[in-house]
């Protein structure tokens, strides 16, 4: 498995995938060709059919300013990758003098055919969870153990990425208006955060607020504001959420916070490795269902639940979200997007408090590695209309066409 440092990324929404990978490589290609004098970006498969509302092509032009570059959207791809593109650098005399094609894998990651780039270099020597499991009761570890005797420097970047979730979310809870785009979408983070205030009931005082939470943090996503990627864009609001809740509400430490993004990170690796995170390959389930499956575990460890409860709570999570489709309206990352984070954070508390109760009085038959390769051989079998194209489901219902 990857490094946690390429599953947590800070960068702009609304999309992993279609802002964040597309931003990160055009960075590296810019500084590989800095005397060019223009730039030339065509855009490929998901990011080709939903890159309007997805801001692809806004990114593209933010990162290579103030140079001039070409925006183009296609069709025909001949590479076997759901997201790719191509960049192309020209000199004073229009002469092309550098290319590059760049896959997008899911989450902000990235691979350039021509160049040999070791984003995804594996430095954790396990192939799925039961191994890490096992691992951990032989050496009688933790998570966050077994996580510090592979990456001992992680907690730093940790930190940051936990400090980024909560500005994030604040920023979110700050703002009012309409988010971008033709759909009118009015944001309500503010809103929901009023309203938890007002609630006598603990309970409903902490759900509402994670709800705010999530909201506000998908708020700014959509706005393609700076959020952290867990592990996708579109799913980001999920574990903001949790932190947000552990950090404000319930008075959790920093440090417990990091050693649980720890706990989130190893479940989100394993969908990684032995799955995929992209909604362009594997519909919803695979982010939002990941970032749900991440949440419960983290939960779960701030409950001091054992191993076993930890990885039946991100089961559960994982479990519930099978075949749920990606059908962006209009290319948006807002609806149905913003709404499932909100969902899905709710449930990631569910989860935990499931496994806590049920895994006392009785054992689960199905492992989370069971459950993760289910959700990859599930993404398979969902058509190309409902994983990230806006080609059907509710895309279609509300009659949105995509603006070239």
């Amino acid at each position: 498995m990857e490094s946690l440092k390429e599953l947590y990324k800070i960068g702009p929404g609304p999309s992993s995938s279609h802002t964040i990978a597309p931003w990160r490589a055009a960075k590296l290609f810019m500084a590989e060709y800095p005397d060019a004098v223009s730039f030339d970006a065509e855009l490929y498969g998901s990011l080709s059919l939903t890159g309007k509302g997805h801001f692809t092509d806004q990114i593209i032009h933010q990162t290579f300013a103030p140079k001039m570059v070409k925006v183009y959207f296609r069709l025909n791809w001949e590479h076997n990758h759901e997201s790719g593109l191509i960049y192309k650098a020209y000199d004073e005399r229009n002469t092309l003098i550098g290319q590059w094609t760049v896959f997008s894998l899911g989450g902000g990651s990235i691979k350039i055919l021509e160049k040999d780039f070791d984003f995804q270099k594996r430095i954790y020597p396990y192939a799925d969870f039961d191994a890490i499991a096992a691992e951990c009761r032989i050496q009688h570890w933790t998570l966050p153990q077994l996580v510090k005797s592979i990456e001992p420097d992680i907690e730093g970047y940790l930190e940051t990425i936990l400090d980024a979730m909560l500005r994030a979310v604040k920023h979110g809870l700050d703002k009012t208006g309409t988010l971008p785009g033709i759909l009118d979408v009015r944001r309500v983070a503010k809103s929901l955060k009023l309203q938890a205030e007002n609630q006598d009931d603990p309970t409903s005082k902490h759900r509402l607020n994670v709800l705010a939470y999530a909201y506000a943090n998908n708020e700014e996503n959509a706005s393609g504001n700076l959020i952290v990627a867990a592990p996708t864009c579109g799913a980001s609001g999920v574990m903001a959420s949790l932190m947000n809740h552990f950090y404000y509400d319930l008075g959790y430490s920093k440090q417990k916070l990091i050693q649980a993004l720890m706990v989130g990170g190893i479940f989100g690796n394993v969908v990684k490795t032995n799955a995929t995170i992209s909604g362009a390959i594997g519909g919803c389930q695979a982010e939002i269902g990941t970032a749900c499956s991440m949440a419960a575990a983290a939960t779960a460890y701030l409950y001091d639940l054992n191993l076993k409860q930890i990885e039946y709570a991100a089961e559960i999570a994982m479990e519930h979200h099978l075949g749920l489709t990606c059908d962006p309206v209009g290319g948006y990352v807002i609806i149905p997007c913003i709404e499932r984070n909100g969902a899905a954070a709710l449930r990631a508390l569910d989860s935990a408090f499931m496994a806590k109760h049920l895994g006392s009085v009785k054992e689960n038959k199905v492992s989370f590695d069971m459950v993760v390769r289910t959700m990859n051989y599930t993404g398979k079998k969902i058509v190309l209309e409902l994983r990230e194209t806006a080609l059907g489901g509710l895309a279609m219902e509300l009659g949105t066409n995509l603006e070239r």
